[in-house]
């Protein structure tokens, strides 16, 4: 791995990590706001509304300049979605503005390692850019529920500067700066990440063309017969995993009696199993043999559904930290697999929009779901259970799919499976 990729990996450590703190700063503000609690998983779903609205633009917006520019220009709009919250617009609409910029981050942050590298290594650095995104997701969120804790709020915002008066008088002022300032450093390595060489499409000024076209590629990765059974799996993990996140928030609240800022550790506790799996993914999985841990998938369904029997922390630890391995280990071969695919048959930024559209909208579905249960006051064990058999069942569905494809072509034995160390 060359110094180029490492400096993608920094840009990419310090944005994940302030969209997370973010997210549970956001969520402090709407609990003082006394909004209803079925608000925020909606802060997940406005996030997301950009990618996919806008998945048949942000492809070619990425394929049309390097990469770095792109990314740098996303952080931007992120610096200013995250001040608009700042400036006490609502939380909603704020995170709104925020995921508008990573709707157009993240074809640029998976489509340069397609073109940074060969596709022998993608697993390896999907590896390591999904385990230091978790790792921005577990000390995103750790840093969120700390900068809200009364004792380290109060205590930052007694501190001042000499003849200096900062204006910044509450606890949500002073985590908003804060995260701000991570956007920024995030800008600042994206400066820094060197061209790749690539020739890139002059952006077509048409939308009807860019929508006809992002339609083409849509069919064409769902028409593959490795494509549709990655991008199936890609998709409902991610729809999956958001909703999760607050899942286990409500479930802390209720069965452990835990407040936001602790509850946001056990966020962080699922993070790091996912680490744990990603790393042994990256480790022991090659190409050719990424479709094997689907099975993992279904798994993770029933870890799930274990979770409803816990009322104790020393539990609860364990069984999230084992929730996140089967997670961590079965989506990064999938991701591989998926970017590799598209990679083949499309644009690296038109693969990653595709992508994003249909895992994005599975997280639009699946927390608006979530929003509209708890709005209709059903028990957070009913939702668990519920939750649970539908990824397993899901999960089973696309191992049948595959099992099926594979009778008819043997896709599977053209992928490498050379040694990716």
């Amino acid at each position: 791995m060359s110094t180029g990729f490492y400096i993608i990996m920094a840009a990419q450590f310090f944005s994940a990590l302030a969209d997370n703190a973010l997210l549970i700063a956001a969520i402090a503000i709407l609990r003082d706001m006394h909004a209803p609690a079925e608000y925020e998983p909606l802060l997940k779903t406005f996030f997301t509304v950009s990618y996919v609205a806008l998945a048949a633009f942000v492809g070619a917006f990425a394929d049309s300049m390097p990469k770095w520019r792109v990314m740098f220009i996303s952080n931007g709009i992120k610096v200013f979605g995250c001040s608009l919250m700042f400036f006490d617009m609502h939380p909603l609409m704020a995170y709104a503005v925020v995921g508008l910029g990573a709707a157009a981050y993240s074809p640029a942050k998976y489509g340069i390692l397609t073109e940074y590298l060969p596709h022998r290594l993608l697993v390896v650095a999907n590896g390591w850019i999904e385990g230091l995104t978790v790792a921005a997701i577990i000390l995103g969120v750790v840093l969120g529920g700390a900068l809200i804790r009364p004792e380290i709020a109060y205590g930052l915002l007694a501190m001042d500067f000499p003849l200096i008066d900062t204006g910044v008088d509450t606890v949500a002022e002073m985590t908003l700066i804060i995260i701000g300032a991570l956007y920024l450093i995030a800008a600042l390595f994206n400066l820094y990440i060197p061209d790749t060489g690539v020739d890139h499409k002059p952006l077509k000024k048409n939308p009807v063309y860019l929508f006809h076209e992002f339609n083409h590629c849509l069919k064409l990765l769902w028409r593959d017969k490795l494509g549709q059974i990655s991008l199936a799996v890609t998709t409902l993990f991610w729809g999956a995993g958001a909703t999760l996140q607050f899942i286990v928030l409500e479930w802390a609240k209720v069965a452990m009696n835990l407040d936001l800022s602790k509850a946001s550790m056990l966020q962080g506790v699922v993070a790091v199993g996912v680490a744990i799996g990603a790393m042994l993914a990256a480790k022991m999985i090659t190409l050719k043999k990424s479709v094997r841990v689907i099975p993992l998938g279904m798994a993770m369904g029933v870890g799930v559904i274990v979770m409803i029997g816990v009322r104790d922390m020393w539990l609860a630890a364990p069984l999230l930290v084992l929730i996140g391995i089967f997670s961590g280990f079965f989506v990064v071969p999938m991701n591989a697999l998926l970017q590799h695919r598209g990679h083949i048959l499309m644009g690296a930024g038109h693969s990653i929009a595709v992508q994003n559209f249909n895992e994005n909208l599975s997280i639009l579905i699946m927390t608006s779901t979530y929003s509209v249960l708890l709005k209709a006051h059903l028990s957070i064990y009913w939702i668990i259970v519920l939750f649970g058999m539908f990824v397993a069942g899901a999960m089973w569905l696309v191992k049948r799919q595959h099992q099926i494809n594979q009778c008819e072509r043997d896709d599977v034995a053209h992928l490498d499976d050379a040694a990716h160390h």
